[in-house]
């Protein structure tokens, strides 16, 4: 079986981690060089980093923080948060970081995943999703879930696929900082439509959830989660031994 990857991820506003439920009532947790050096440091093996307000804002990402994170690592580090162009893969690329994540600047400019593929490689280019019901179907939004895109759920990823994404990050904005469980059956939906590795999002609440997560989507390639990690409820190390320990495939 493949190793199953454990993903923190610091999403950024104004230079500090922070998290929020259903992306809203954000609040302050730490220094994203501390945290970073943390979860690299205790068995990681990625980190996302999420400028969280840079796609509404209409600005770039930051790249000095950026900076100071990737020099303080040992793991790949993905980076997303108001990417539209070239010019932005190339400047956080400079940065550090190992991949690009890119949500909205992909709905409003598909051409971009297939250029920054055939520059960088499919596997430096992850599409990411922010999708919630909506009328009993998945929906999939923008600007930090504030606005529906329009786009059907299973077009558009099966679309990036082809365009030549290498990853999908599926974030869940029902399930987001809820901590009930990963949106399994929002990631059946995707992992039918789509064959590229997917990297499941939001409502990591216990070590239990990821273990049902991977035992229920054996597909599935990764879990992500943030707040979980960020207040100490689930330590990587103890994460990764209970995986283990049932039969999951991790890197220990």
């Amino acid at each position: 079986m493949k190793e199953k990857r454990i993903i923190p991820c610091l999403d950024i506003k104004d230079g500090r981690v922070v998290k929020g439920v259903k992306f809203e009532g954000l609040a302050d947790v730490s220094s994203p060089v501390e945290l970073g050096k943390l979860y690299s440091d205790s068995g990681a093996d990625e980190l996302v980093f999420y400028d969280i307000t840079a796609s509404s804002d209409g600005r770039k990402i930051f790249t000095d923080v950026l900076k100071q994170v990737a020099g303080c690592i040992s793991v790949p580090l993905t980076v997303g948060g108001g990417i539209s162009t070239l010019e932005d893969f190339d400047s956080v690329m400079e940065c550090g970081a190992a991949k690009v994540s890119i949500n909205t600047g992909a709905l409003k400019n598909p051409d971009l995943i297939s250029a920054a593929a055939k520059k960088y490689g499919s596997g430096c280019v992850v599409l990411a999703i922010d999708a919630k019901r909506v009328d009993g179907k998945f929906r999939i939004f923008t600007r930090g879930g504030r606005e529906d895109s329009g786009f059907d759920f299973a077009e558009w990823i099966k679309r990036g696929e082809s365009l030549g994404a290498g990853e999908l990050v599926v974030n869940s904005i029902d399930t987001d900082g809820v901590k009930g469980g990963f949106d399994i059956p929002m990631l059946e939906a995707v992992l039918n439509a789509i064959s590229i590795p997917v990297i499941a999002s939001g409502g990591a609440g216990s070590i239990d959830d990821f273990v049902s997560l991977f035992k229920a989507l054996p597909e599935v390639d990764a879990g992500l989660a943030a707040s979980v990690f960020h207040f100490g409820e689930v330590l990587i190390p103890d994460l990764k031994r209970a995986l283990s320990e049932n039969g999951i495939s991790v890197r220990l």
